[in-house]
């Protein structure tokens, strides 16, 4: 899996991550996320590890938080966001936020690029909203907002309320 970077603007993506936690958020625990060490699955990352983001490069990683829920979920067959992306078929809980930078930020947003819940890029063919099912979710937090490599496309990270504090403190 390789960073998608070509035509960024300014190296930043355009709309700003919440600080605090949205409902139905969170990182399939069998997803593929690009750290320093390589490719992992997200539930495998710990604090303290180094993960590549899009906005700045690297982060190191604050906390984890697996957690069982049932939640809508979004699936995104391969490719149907890009040339490769994402890389394989794969599922996000609706409300994660995912940076889109092509045609769609522009038609469905009148932006370059837009960080938007992928419920709201459902189109029923390539792009599907289940019904909400049991399934596992991770969290990975930072001091500040990020926008992270999953499967192959960018999404939001989240940020530690507790590191956010200790920074500014």
């Amino acid at each position: 899996m390789k960073p998608k970077t070509v035509g960024r603007i300014g190296g930043n993506a355009s709309a700003v991550v919440p600080s605090h936690t949205l409902p139905n958020t969170g990182l399939m625990a069998q997803s593929i996320i690009l750290t320093l060490d390589g490719e992992k699955s997200v539930g495998d990352v710990k604090p303290g590890d180094r993960v590549i983001t899009r906005d700045s490069g690297t982060a190191i990683v604050t906390a984890t938080r697996a957690r069982r829920v049932s939640m809508p979920v979004v699936r995104i067959r391969a490719g149907s966001l890009g040339h490769t992306r994402p890389e394989r078929d794969m599922t996000l809980p609706a409300g994660q936020q995912v940076l889109i930078r092509d045609w769609r930020a522009k038609a469905l947003f009148g932006r370059d690029q837009a960080l938007v819940p992928v419920e709201r890029l459902v189109d029923g063919e390539f792009v599907c909203r289940e019904e909400a099912s049991d399934i596992t979710v991770c969290d990975i937090e930072f001091a500040r907002p990020h926008i992270l490599y999953v499967d192959g496309i960018e999404v939001a990270g989240q940020t530690d309320p507790e590191a956010r504090a200790a920074a500014a403190a």
